[in-house]
Formats: C-alpha cells, structure tokens, sequence
C-alpha cells in the first residue's frame, strides 16, 4: 500500500493517560465540554434488555483526563463486566477512578495493566496519538481493545501497524468508540441502507463543529497533543456519517483550510499547522461526493450528518421518492427496526447524543458473542485515514490525493 510520508509531522506519543490539569481545573472543564450534555436519545422502549450470557468480562480501564472519558461509558456498570483494575499515570486521576467506579485494584500505566493475565479486555481512554499504539500493547498481549477516537493521530503508519495487529489477532475484538454511530439518525440509516431503502448514495454530508472563542485557552492535554495537529486528524465525528451509514470508505479526497484572518496570528503549530478548520470533498467508494467538515469557529456545536441516495435521504427524518416510500414501508413491514434497543440495567446511554452506553455495551456483546463491533478496525480507519490525507491536501491548496483502501 503506497503511503504519504509523514515528513515533519507529529511524532505520536508512547506515553499513556489523557489530559492534563488540577482536579478542579479538570472537573471545571468536564462540565463545560460541549457534548457530554447532549444526552436527549429515543430507542424502543417496547422491549427489555434480554442477557445474552451470564458470564462476565474481565475489564481494565485506563484513562482519566479532563473528558474523564475512561468512566463514561458504563462499562464498569455492565451486568456482564467484572472491572478488576483502573489505571492513570496520574496518582490523584487514578484515585478519582477508584472511588467512582468502586475499583481498588490501580495500575501505574497500561503498561503494566497488561501484565495481569486475569484481564480479558481493556478500553483505553488515553491520548489521541497513542491510540493506536495502546491497542496494539494490548492485543499483543492477548488482550480484547477499545479505544476513544481516532483510531490514531498523526502517525500515518500507524494505520498499518495497527491493521496488521488485528489481522495476527483475529480471535480478538478491537473497537473504537465512535460516539456518532449511536447518534438516532445515524443508527437510523445505517440500518436503513443495509435494508436497500435509499439505493446508492449520491451525496452525504458530516459535520464536526467544536466552537473555541478568540483569546480564550484550548481545552488541556497530554504533552499539549491538541496543540500539535491539525482540524482533519480528528474527523471521525463528521466522516461517520458516511462509513458508518454504508461501511464503505473514500477513495480521493480534495480539501481546503481556512487559517485566522488575522496574518499575525497565522503562527505556525508544532506541524506547521495554520487552519483553525478544514472542509473536504471526498469520493466515496459507490461513486458519491461527500462533504466533511471540521471547524472550530463559532456557531452551533454539531456533530451532525445527512445523506442523499438514489431513492430517499435522511436529513433528521426519511424522506423518499415513490420507490423509496415503497422501500422504506416493506422494510418496516418485514420487522426492520430504526430505533435504539435497550441498554442493560444500570447502563445510560449518557452523552454524545446517548451514545456512551451503546458503545461500551457493544463492545462487550461482541466479546461475548465473537463478532465484529459496530466500529471495527476496517470502518476505524476508513473514518481516520481519510482525514490525514484530506490534511495533506489542504497544504497542497486542495489537490486531490488518493485515500488508502483497507481490508482484513
């Protein structure tokens, strides 16, 4: 597979944990991320949650930052879950954890984390470019991975490491916790389009819009990695709205940035990064235009998307042409379900349009019935990869480079 190299980009970190900060600093932000409070979901309520097994999953979480994302998808709630060890490189962090999720056996690091042949599986919450080098550690040590998104950042070769990782290890789960794949319209219509309702896709659209005022300070981080990168190494929010509707992937992509309108603050990050937001067009597998954006100018936060297909779209609800009405009826006929099944007790689905208890629950399940997640290394990269290239363009004025293809 022909690659791009990384020239002077960022040199992903080997260290573990999230973000920096005090304790009221970190709780402070937590409160104020936007995101976290968009909790408003539906999902049918006319059945309950049902035990697949009775058997529990021996779980480690590690990671605790200022998003305190290592807790927040009830994991260590789940009736089918034995959570033995927390861990953060922060002594007070991994304190916290302990007293919240009632856990006193701690690790300084993942590190030694995976020493403990007792722990079946891990879900790391830890700094976006060690993402993909924690899921590796842990599936090398015979361990099942869940990471936060992206799959990794920065690290072009990354990508293969961790895909050859996975393809050694087929007996192993691996996931990423892609919050938008849970969001009710995306769930939606992945469902949807499986079904054949919208026919191909001609136009898709995803939007991750994360507003930082002028002046004021970034949210903190581990070794400042959201310092040292760039809009579109973070696009998994926005390119979801295509890869998890149809799971396929973008094949060329043409991009272009929009740096701070005042020269004097065009200061170059440690990547020699100026944009503040990147908006690509991509070409989809079926032949599509897709249009991704990441920005952080001011406005609505959004993680969002809509998609048009030969037959119908989804744009908050489906609309469709008479062969997409006819589709979308016979598909609800024959039983399809559109909306969200229940959470086991005790698991919420929490933030990130009620996605965070999905996400854990379906990692779990998977374990348990040896199968693919919603988000499996495959529909990972093809959210992530993207972004990179969609960046390399942007710094060549939105020259249309190729999109690495992936398969197991």
């Amino acid at each position: 597979m022909s690659r791009v190299s990384r020239r002077s980009f960022l040199a992903a970190s080997a260290a573990a944990a999230a973000i920096g900060g005090s304790p009221v600093s970190r709780a402070r932000a937590a409160e104020s991320i936007p995101g976290f409070d968009q909790t408003k979901t539906e999902y049918d309520r006319t059945k309950e949650w049902k035990p697949f097994s009775d058997r529990k999953v021996r779980l480690g979480i590690v990671g605790h930052g200022v998003c305190k994302f290592g807790l927040a998808f009830d994991l260590q709630n789940h009736p089918n879950v034995e959570l033995v060890a927390v861990s953060d490189l922060f002594p007070d962090r991994c304190a916290e954890m302990t007293r919240q999720a009632k856990c006193e056996k701690t690790y300084p690091s993942l590190e030694e984390m995976v020493k403990d042949d007792s722990i079946e599986a891990i879900y790391c919450a830890t700094d976006a470019p060690s993402h993909a080098k924690h899921a590796i550690l842990c599936m090398e040590h015979g361990k099942h991975a869940a990471t936060a998104v992206p799959a990794f950042r920065g690290d072009i070769e990354d990508a293969e490491r961790l895909l050859e990782c996975c393809k050694k290890n087929r007996g192993l789960v691996y996931a990423m916790f892609e919050t938008s794949v849970f969001h009710d319209d995306l769930y939606a219509m992945e469902k949807l389009f499986a079904a054949g309702v919208f026919g191909r896709l001609v136009y898709s659209e995803g939007e991750y819009c994360h507003p930082h005022s002028l002046g004021t300070p970034s949210l903190g981080s581990y070794k400042d990695w959201r310092k040292k990168g760039c809009p579109m190494w973070y696009p998994t929010h926005a390119t979801a709205y295509y890869v998890g509707v149809t799971h396929k992937s973008f094949v060329e992509v043409s991009c272009q940035g929009t740096p701070d309108f005042e020269e004097s603050r065009r200061v170059p990050n440690a990547i020699g990064n100026i944009f503040n937001s990147e908006v690509g067009l991509f070409r989809t597998a079926e032949g599509g235009i897709s249009r991704m954006m990441v920005c952080h100018s001011q406005g609505e936060y959004l993680e969002a998307g809509r998609i048009r297909g030969e037959y119908g779209g989804f744009n908050k609800t489906f609309v469709g042409d008479a062969t997409g009405k006819k589709r979308y009826e016979e598909a609800l006929a024959k039983g399809l379900q559109v909306k969200k099944y229940a959470l086991p007790p005790g698991v919420e689905p929490g933030g990130h349009g009620g996605s965070h208890g999905y996400l854990g629950d379906d990692f779990i399940d998977a374990i348990l019935r040896s199968r693919k997640p919603v988000v499996d290394v495959i529909d990972a990269l093809n959210m992530t990869v993207p972004g990179y290239y969609a960046h390399l363009s942007a710094m060549k004025g939105g020259e249309t480079l190729k999109v690495p293809q992936y398969s197991l």
